[in-house]
């Protein structure tokens, strides 16, 4: 049993026909990504396993169990975090407290160590700790915002263009942190502009093409596929 599964999933905004038939798969402790030009339904992909876009028909199992009707706090609660795109950090909150925000449907003790582990993580942000969230660099609200997520105990994390306008040193420490992410254990759904270095930390891989998957298979076999090459990589 996968992890995540989508079957046949069709999303529609309005008369339009964002998702078509898409089905995927997340195992326990992968890192899959999506790969696909502006407009593909990557983004439109997560928010549909998150809930904050209704699937018209298909099917979205966590463990297993059924989600696709599920609320989106609901669907956080089973453990599924999303980093979004464009970081969506509340501006004028502290970092603490955007990261509290991330554990809001928790309580305890245990909240308090996952404060510690994600300033292990991301060291930037305890030195940054009281600090407003609006203030800070794009490459350190990148960081909260999957801070955020991790608060929430995911047992998949869904990261939807992580490296979005930063800095070439920033994009790896961001893609070194997705790895140690999921060394720790957590599995990872990643959109990723940058698809080379996408598939260099992902196990596995699915190219959509205007709402639908059009290939799936090994990231390595994707990476030295000459039409992915050509249309991805810039090869």
């Amino acid at each position: 049993m996968a992890l995540l599964e989508l079957k046949d999933v069709n999303t529609y905004y309005g008369a339009v026909h964002a998702l078509r038939g898409v089905s995927l798969k997340v195992e326990e402790g992968e890192i899959v990504t999506l790969i696909g030009s502006n407009g593909a339904g990557k983004t439109t992909t997560l928010r549909t396993i998150s809930g904050l876009e209704r699937a018209r028909s298909g099917s979205i199992t966590l463990n297993g169990q059924p989600i696709e009707s599920l609320p989106p706090h609901e669907i956080v609660a089973l453990g599924i975090g999303h980093a979004p795109e464009g970081r969506r950090v509340f501006a004028r909150m502290s970092v603490r407290e955007n990261l509290e925000m991330g554990a809001f449907l928790r309580r305890g003790a245990d909240v308090e160590k996952d404060f510690k582990k994600v300033f292990e993580l991301f060291p930037r942000l305890k030195e940054r700790e009281f600090q407003a969230a609006g203030t800070m660099s794009g490459g350190e609200q990148q960081m909260l915002a999957i801070g955020r997520a991790l608060m929430g105990q995911p047992k998949i994390l869904l990261l939807d263009e992580p490296s979005m306008g930063l800095a070439p040193i920033l994009v790896e420490q961001i893609f070194q942190i997705v790895s140690e992410i999921n060394q720790r254990g957590t599995a990872v759904l990643l959109v990723e502009q940058n698809a080379m270095m996408a598939l260099g930390i992902a196990k596995r891989g699915y190219i959509l093409q205007i709402g639908e998957v059009t290939l799936g298979d090994d990231a390595a076999k994707l990476a030295n596929n000459p039409k992915v090459k050509e249309a991805y990589l810039g090869v």
